[in-house]
């Protein structure tokens, strides 16, 4: 069984503020949640080989993707570092020769009010909907994983998340580390959060089944948002965009790779 996972950090439990995400700004509180998001991926591999994976990769999908420790995780856990430029950005690497996707520390979306570091791949983003539903970073990445037919198995973050994760694949396996107020969060300890990790994803993979495997539209029309009016003046020249107010526009296709196509150009 191979598993791939992807870890962020503005899931991971207790944090609350930018500059504990940002490891230009260093200092002790990122150095802490770095610490945390590793102890909390590790948690993962470690569980996901007690739930019966053979084979599994993180891929470190937060800002420059050098975040996570690496002599931190178990042996023979391959780890991606950095970006290489694919548009599947946060799942890079991901194929379909994996069985299933995981998730880890992962946070609301733009314009929710579920976590206060929610946002959707950029800081200039005020929005993207997708076939009228508010995205997050989750829901596109597991729209990705049901392109290559690969179930949806476990999702570690704020409450908000988890709770619409559970609506978007009702077979997922959640551990919700955060519950988001304002510009404050109120977690568990981050040992119980590792070991309900550890514990959630080893149930997680002992039981894929097809109610994690997401149903792929035919057709997508996704609606992006920015915070400025530059950015969609900008933006709005990429083929197929149509610009359907001053910060606004939207892009239709059935073949959701070519929204992360977009997405990869414009966000």
């Amino acid at each position: 069984m191979r598993l791939f996972i992807s870890s962020d950090i503005e899931g991971v439990t207790g944090i609350v503020n930018w500059n504990e995400a940002d490891l230009d700004e260093g200092g002790f509180w990122y150095n802490y949640f770095r610490n945390q998001m590793t102890q909390e991926v590790s948690a993962a591999c470690e569980g996901a080989r007690e739930g019966g994976a053979d084979y599994v990769i993180v891929k470190d999908a937060h800002d420059s993707g050098r975040n996570i420790v690496p002599t931190e995780l178990p042996e023979g856990i391959f780890i991606h570092r950095g970006w290489g430029g694919d548009p599947f950005a946060m799942v890079e690497g991901l194929n379909d020769g994996f069985d299933a996707l995981a998730f880890i520390g992962y946070h609301s979306a733009s314009y929710g009010d579920g976590n206060p570091l929610a946002h959707t791949m950029s800081s200039l983003v005020d929005e993207i909907i997708i076939n009228g539903s508010r995205a997050s970073e989750f829901t596109i990445n597991s729209y990705t994983a049901a392109m290559l037919g690969i179930p949806v198995i476990f999702l570690s973050g704020d409450a908000a998340l988890c709770e619409s994760a559970k609506e978007f694949v009702p077979g997922i396996t959640t551990v919700a580390t955060n519950i988001g107020k304002g510009a404050g969060a109120t977690s568990l300890h981050p040992s119980e959060a590792v070991r309900l990790i550890r514990e959630g994803t080893r149930s997680a993979m002992e039981k894929i089944g097809k109610d994690c495997l997401i149903e792929l539209p035919a057709h997508f029309k996704t609606i992006i948002k920015y915070k400025g009016h530059q950015r969609a003046y900008k933006n709005s020249f990429y083929p197929g965009v149509k610009k359907i107010d001053e910060k606004t526009l939207e892009f239709e296709s059935d073949d959701f790779y070519e929204l992360l196509r977009l997405y990869h150009f414009v966000l």
